[in-house]
């Protein structure tokens, strides 16, 4: 029996989606490329603190061009530690700047260490795992606080740092960074970083204020909390690292 060709063509639209539709969901690099800071710190300064129960010191991200330095003050000092990523089209490399301003590669095996005994690691600052490469994006949407969220799996590609695995879930909508779990090799929690608010800095969103949970992986519960804050930013002239 010959098919109407008007029945052909609906049956063909139903068994294959256009290539606008397919091309309609974001890939993992997408979600990440607007969730890291590069996508929001064009020309801008983040200038915030960290807290830990009543103590805090101030920290700042400064865009300028290739590269994101991060800065933090010691408490009760006036030093200013410094380090950096170098950002290149596909790949990073986190660097440590000297008392004398030269950068040298960061060493391995200070990534997770704590940052003034506070729930936040060097890798976490600089939230390197949000440049991890060939992420994978779950088909199922999430929701975080009713906000429908897309959600990123990322695998450690060198096994350096404390990470061996991370979830991302990025706002559906903003395409703001939402929530970060890192999990260790077994698949348990070592750390939760939660967006409490978000803040709009040129055409994109960032974060404001985040909450930092320090994990028990065995029994799942919450053993250090920590803050980290950012106030809303002053736009600065183009120029080199501080």
């Amino acid at each position: 029996m010959k098919v109407p060709s008007f029945l052909l063509r609906a049956i063909l639209v139903v068994a294959a989606p256009s290539t606008s539709l397919a091309q309609a969901e974001p890939s993992a690099d997408d979600l990440l490329k607007t969730a890291r800071f590069v996508a929001t710190l064009q020309q801008q300064d983040l200038k915030g603190f960290i807290r830990k129960n009543e103590r805090k010191f101030p920290v700042g991200l400064f865009l300028r061009g290739e590269n994101i330095q991060l800065t933090y003050k010691q408490p009760g000092t006036d030093k200013e530690v410094r380090f950096h990523m170098h950002l290149q089209q596909d790949s990073y490399r986190l660097l440590e700047v000297g008392a004398s301003g030269e950068s040298v590669r960061f060493p391995d095996a200070k990534l997770g260490q704590s940052i003034e005994g506070s729930d936040l690691s060097y890798e976490d600052l600089s939230m390197r795992f949000l440049y991890w490469p060939n992420g994978t994006v779950d088909p199922e949407l999430d929701k975080i606080k009713g906000q429908q969220c897309r959600v990123v799996q990322l695998a450690n590609p060198n096994g350096k740092g404390r990470y061996a695995q991370v979830r991302v879930w990025v706002h559906k909508k903003s395409q703001a960074l939402m929530k970060v779990v890192g999990y260790n090799a077994e698949g348990l929690p070592l750390k939760r970083f939660q967006v409490l608010d978000i803040m709009k800095v040129g055409n994109a969103y960032t974060l404001r204020r985040m909450r930092v949970d320090t994990v028990d992986p065995i029994g799942n519960k919450v053993v250090g909390l920590t803050y980290l804050e950012f106030d809303k930013p002053k736009a600065v002239k183009p120029g080199g690292l501080r």
